[in-house]
């Protein structure tokens, strides 16, 4: 007993010092505005280094893929191939030229195009011109649609000689069924075969307008620069409109098993169902509950049943991955084949068994500790600290959400954790997906399957 309470004590001690430590880290102000186009606009003025980081985010993720999946990830590869009458070649020397770094990327709710520079102005002034120029005046010529939508193909290609995309993909399909974050971000065989270029530009042309788009701006310039930049970033696009809400996730109605046999050493096995969307009451709650259970690494529960007490996997997770709608909360590991049955039991009977019992006093109490004492290092940079922004941004959330981040965390108790764990994750109702040399292996859930197109 004395154990415990030292140990509870310690776990205190360490909350407080943690608190203390972000307390005295000053949470930048955030300002907001529109541009005259109506682009939402997020700026946080950073004195110290003379550098600049803006982002402009689209919802325009694969979530709106329709039919076609991988067009969104397409259409915003495609936007630094070409612009403005110049190459692909040509743009990557004018932001190399100036030390400035090009971000783009695609995800299931979003779309990013960004940039970093120096805020000299002959250094500024280039980045954000050429930034414009992809923004807003892509060339989409068939040549580079051809080359980059063939480099798509390889990739799915690719994917279905490693089972973790293969395990992913099949998990995915299975929680979701025919929601829009089912599809593959990187689109399938049949997908692609029916992208077209008209396809592409009709997207870009619905999703990449002003009143979808938010711009965020961090670093060593002032207000009136800020809006300047926002106000050239924005200026190319077409106003639009905001695009439309996406469906709501259903709950899953009963237990789904998928086997799919594939000759690799390991078997895959992931394990979940929807779980929670940005913004959620009991966010943090679950958020919390999770840490101890599978999101701290070699500390978590997880880790300490199934490597240390059976050995049957070298790494055991599991997380919530919030999104607009409800993401995953997916457990995951891998094992030997022969285990694969036995590793699936144990995974959900811990999962069972921590929905009715909750964490432990100490294992919340380390928990708190170790993310409340990480959190300044979530901020100690621009780029960090704009993709918070751009998280806020895009999916609604208050301002204040970065000040009162301590103390949402700090009051979870193990109460609180265990009751949100157990009104969202409903054990009778997971998705198991389990991939590798499992041809023989006997269970009351054989069935072989093959990845889907």
């Amino acid at each position: 007993m004395q154990t415990k309470i030292s140990t509870m004590m310690s776990g205190v001690l360490l909350v407080l010092l943690s608190v203390l430590s972000v307390q005295a880290y000053a949470i930048p102000e955030i300002q907001r505005w529109q541009t005259d186009n109506g682009a939402r606009v997020m700026y946080v003025h950073v004195n110290g280094l003379p550098m600049m980081d803006a982002r402009v985010v689209f919802d325009a993720g694969s979530a709106r893929d329709g039919e076609l999946s991988g067009m969104a990830a397409l259409t915003n590869g495609l936007l630094a191939e070409g612009a403005g009458g110049q190459s692909a070649q040509l743009l990557a020397e004018q932001f190399e030229s100036v030390g400035a770094q090009l971000e783009n990327d695609s995800l299931r709710d979003m779309a990013i195009v960004g940039v970093r520079s120096l805020t000299d102005r002959a250094y500024l002034d280039k980045a954000l011109k050429t930034l414009s120029t992809v923004l807003s005046q892509p060339d989409f010529n068939q040549k580079e649609f051809e080359r980059e939508l063939a480099r798509m193909k390889v990739a799915v290609t690719a994917r279905k000689q490693s089972p973790s995309s293969i395990a992913d993909e099949a998990f995915y399909r299975a929680v979701y069924g025919d929601h829009p974050y089912a599809a593959p971000t990187g689109g399938t065989e049949a997908s692609l075969e029916k992208l077209t270029l008209d396809a592409i530009r009709g997207f870009y042309q619905k999703y990449y307008v002003a009143k979808n788009a938010l711009i965020v701006i961090v670093g060593a310039v002032d207000r009136p620069q800020a809006e300047a930049i926002a106000n050239q970033l924005s200026a190319g696009l077409a106003q639009g409109e905001k695009a439309a809400p996406i469906p709501e996730v259903a709950p899953l109605a009963e237990k789904k098993v998928v086997r799919i046999q594939y000759p690799s050493k390991q078997v895959h096995i992931y394990m979940g169902q929807p779980g929670m969307k940005r913004g959620d009451d009991d966010y943090f709650d679950l958020y919390m509950a999770n840490h101890p259970f599978g999101g701290s690494g070699f500390a978590s529960r997880l880790v300490k049943t199934i490597r240390e007490d059976r050995g049957l996997a070298y790494s055991v997770y599991s997380y919530f991955h919030p999104m607009r709608e409800a993401g995953p909360f997916m457990m995951g590991m891998q094992t030997r084949a022969d285990q694969a049955d036995q590793a699936v039991g144990l995974l959900k009977a811990e999962l069972e068994k921590y929905i009715k019992e909750g964490p432990e006093d100490d294992e919340l109490a380390d928990s708190i500790s170790n993310v409340v004492g990480s959190f300044p290092l979530n901020l100690d940079s621009n780029g960090k600290l704009m993709g918070y922004l751009a998280m806020m941004g895009f999916y609604d959330m208050p301002d204040d959400y970065l000040q009162t981040f301590v103390d949402q965390i700090g009051s979870v108790t193990p109460a609180d954790a265990r009751k949100a764990m157990a009104q969202r994750i409903k054990a009778d109702r997971l998705v198991t997906v389990i991939v590798g040399d499992i041809a023989g292996e006997a269970t009351e859930d054989k069935k072989a399957e093959t990845p889907e197109e």
